[in-house]
C-alpha cells in the first residue's frame, strides 16, 4: 500500500462524505420530523375523537376511548414501521446498493419464512380481527385461558394483561381460545346475600332493595349506576342459610367498587334490623348425656376402690 493508496482513499472518503453525509442528515432529520408529526396528528385526532364522544352519554364516552386509544396504538407502531423501512432503503440507495434484488431476495425469504411460520402469521390474523370486531380494548378487564386482568397492551401479535398481583401475562393472539370481557357496554355485580332460615324472605328482600335504592341516589356512588338494584329472589336453600340473589349494573370497571359499598351498607341495615347473618357451624355429641352429679360420685367410688 503506498503512499498515493492512502491520498486516494482519504479524498474518496472526504468527497463521499461531502457529498453524501448532508443527504443523509436531511433524511434523519426528515424521519425524526415525520414521526413527530405522525405521532402528533395521532394524537390530536385522538382527542378530538374523545372530546367529541365526551359529549354523549357517559358510559359510551368511556367505551369509545378505550377503543381509540386501542387502535391509536396500533396505527402510530404501523406507521413507524413504513417510515423506518423508507428510510432503510434510502440509506442503502446512498451507498450505491441495488436494492431491486434486495427488495426479491427479501420477498423470498418472507415467503419462505410465512410457510414456516404459519404460527406468526395466524397470530397477526387473530389479533387483526380482534381488533376490527372490537373484541377487547386496552383499559378492560378480561379473563384470556382462565387469566384474569387488566389490558395493558394490544398488538397484532399479542395481547398483555396485568392480573391483580401485579404480575404481566402475555398471550400470543393465536393461541387464545377463551377470552371473556368483563367490562365491555356495562358491568354488573352479581351477589348471593344469605340469611337465618328464621328470617322472613320478603322483608329481607324490601331491605336490600331500600339499600340498592339509597345507594342509587348518593352522589359518589350514583353515577356509576346504570339501573335500580334487581333483587330476583330466593335463589336456593343452603346449608345453613337461605341465599337470596341480586344484581347492580355499573358502569365498566366500577362493578367491584359498588358492589364494595352496597355489601357494608348491607350490613349496617341488616344489623339495624336483627336480621341474622349466618355462618357455618357444627355441634358435635359424645354418646349419653351425664348428670355432673353423677360423673363426681362415680369418679369418687373409682377413687375409694383403687
Amino acid at each position: 500500500m503506498t503512499k498515493d493508496f492512502w491520498e486516494n482513499l482519504l479524498s474518496g472518503i472526504t468527497n463521499w462524505g461531502v457529498n453524501e453525509i448532508p443527504g443523509i442528515l436531511i433524511m434523519v432529520i426528515g424521519l425524526v420530523v415525520a414521526l413527530r408529526v405522525t405521532h402528533f396528528a395521532v394524537s390530536r385526532f385522538q382527542k378530538l375523537l374523545v372530546q367529541k364522544a365526551r359529549k354523549k352519554e357517559k358510559a359510551d364516552a368511556l367505551e369509545f376511548e378505550r377503543r381509540v386509544l386501542t387502535l391509536a396504538g396500533i396505527i402510530l407502531g404501523a406507521v413507524r414501521i413504513v417510515l423506518y423501512t423508507l428510510f432503510a432503503i434510502m440509506l442503502l440507495s446512498t451507498f450505491n446498493i441495488n436494492i431491486a434484488p434486495l427488495l426479491a431476495g427479501v420477498g423470498i425469504v418472507g415467503l419462505a419464512v410465512g410457510f414456516g411460520a404459519q404460527e406468526l402469521v395466524r397470530d397477526y390474523i387473530s389479533g387483526f380481527f380482534m381488533l376490527l370486531e372490537d373484541q377487547v380494548r386496552m383499559g378492560d378487564v378480561a379473563i384470556i385461558n382462565g387469566t384474569a386482568g387488566l389490558v395493558e397492551k394490544i398488538e397484532l401479535r399479542t395481547i398483555s394483561l396485568r392480573d391483580f398481583n401485579g404480575t404481566v401475562h402475555i398471550f400470543q393472539n393465536g393461541k387464545i381460545d377463551t377470552l371473556a370481557n368483563m367490562t365491555k357496554g356495562w358491568s354488573a355485580m352479581v351477589f348471593d346475600v344469605g340469611v337465618a332460615y328464621k328470617e322472613n324472605v320478603d322483608q329481607v328482600m324490601e331491605i336490600m332493595k331500600q339499600v340498592g335504592d339509597e345507594l342509587r341516589k348518593s352522589p359518589e356512588f350514583g353515577p356509576d349506576i346504570i339501573e335500580p338494584i334487581e333483587v330476583f329472589g330466593l335463589d336456593r336453600f343452603g346449608d345453613s342459610a337461605l341465599v337470596i340473589k341480586a344484581r347492580l349494573k355499573t358502569r365498566p370497571l366500577m362493578q367491584w367498587l359498588v358492589g364494595r359499598e352496597y355489601r357494608r351498607r348491607l350490613k349496617t341495615a341488616f344489623d339495624s334490623h336483627n336480621i341474622e347473618i349466618p355462618f357455618p357451624h357444627t355441634t358435635i355429641y359424645w354418646g349419653k348425656e351425664i348428670d355432673p352429679l353423677e360423673l363426681k360420685m362415680t369418679q369418687k367410688d373409682n377413687s375409694d376402690s383403687a
